[in-house]
């Protein structure tokens, strides 16, 4: 079983415009629609794509839940989110420009969470994680919960065995790296963040091996660099126009923790996951993405040694 912690859900309200975004101009709507927004979501919605049994857990505001909820069950995400009383999972909003490709996107900052909110999570997932599942905790951290709460909960998860994956940044990712998980997703810049601004990338990322065993920089339009078991892998990404790239890491993210849990050889994890993300900016909304478009835009991705 595969468990995605969502710790600052959303709902991503997609705003369509008619033309491009333009300052001191009445910027008309064509059209307004509604998708999952949090890292940890998305990833559960790439992980049921490709039939991987997996559960969406973490909070929701139960002041707009049936919102949330409707949108977990159009996706058919299984899922048991802790309730948090008299507060509204927040919304992010992401603007599409028409005939231009990529998206703005704002968020809000999400709702308080107590210390009540957070026992009752820590409980939770003390009853439903084993020693053979994988974790994923991804996106920002709450209002309300402290980087010693996320300390607490990775204990937790060490304390259990399973095998820990962290889509997280700044602080988080630090205490992540800090705690040696099994798995981080930084980007180019992150990573210099977490060894030296001096040092090259490469060298960094080889600091950084000794703590982390699966380690993936995401390299934007140039691909990604993956570390594990001391050795390192360029993987390029196939060229297609992008429309929305909202939620195109984690859906990477999820489709290599699949390839993960299946056992399969860690190029294919690779080759097949950048093929997921390819695939899903091409889509205008946070979430979609094809299988069998993935399958063929595999075949145009190399994952080279260096």
């Amino acid at each position: 079983m595969i468990y995605t912690i969502t710790l600052n859900p959303a709902i991503d309200r997609l705003l369509f415009l008619e033309g491009s975004l333009t300052k001191e101009k009445n910027n008309r709507l064509q059209k307004i629609t509604y998708d999952l927004g949090g890292k940890g979501h998305h990833g559960s919605y790439a992980m049921s794509r490709l039939e991987i049994d997996n559960q969406a857990l973490g909070f929701c505001g139960t002041t707009n839940k049936n919102k949330l909820e409707k949108i977990l069950l159009e996706k058919e995400i299984n899922h048991d989110l802790i309730d948090v009383y008299g507060k509204p999972t927040r919304e992010s909003y992401v603007i599409l420009e028409a005939d231009i490709s990529g998206s703005i996107l704002i968020t809000e900052r999400g709702f308080q969470i107590t210390n009540y909110d957070i026992e009752l999570l820590n409980e939770q997932i003390e009853r439903k994680v084993n020693a053979t599942d994988i974790v994923l905790i991804a996106g920002s951290l709450p209002p309300g919960y402290e980087l010693e709460d996320l300390a607490e909960l990775l204990g937790l998860l060490k304390k259990i065995g399973c095998f820990i994956a962290c889509d997280l940044s700044g602080d988080a990712l630090k205490k992540a790296v800090d705690m040696e998980v099994n798995f981080i997703k930084p980007n180019r810049f992150e990573i210099q963040e977490l060894i030296s601004s001096e040092k090259t990338m490469l060298d960094n990322l080889k600091e950084l091996s000794k703590k982390v065993d699966y380690i993936i920089v995401s390299q934007g339009s140039e691909g990604s660099i993956c570390s594990h078991a001391g050795e390192f892998y360029q993987v390029t990404t196939p060229k297609v126009v992008a429309i929305n790239d909202t939620g195109a890491g984690d859906c990477f993210v999820g489709s290599f923790l699949s390839g993960l849990s299946l056992n399969k050889p860690l190029t294919e994890c690779l080759a097949f996951a950048s093929a997921c993300a390819a695939s899903k900016v091409q889509h205008n909304d946070s979430t979609t993405f094809s299988v069998k478009e993935a399958r063929i835009l595999q075949k145009k991705i190399t994952v080279k040694k260096l």
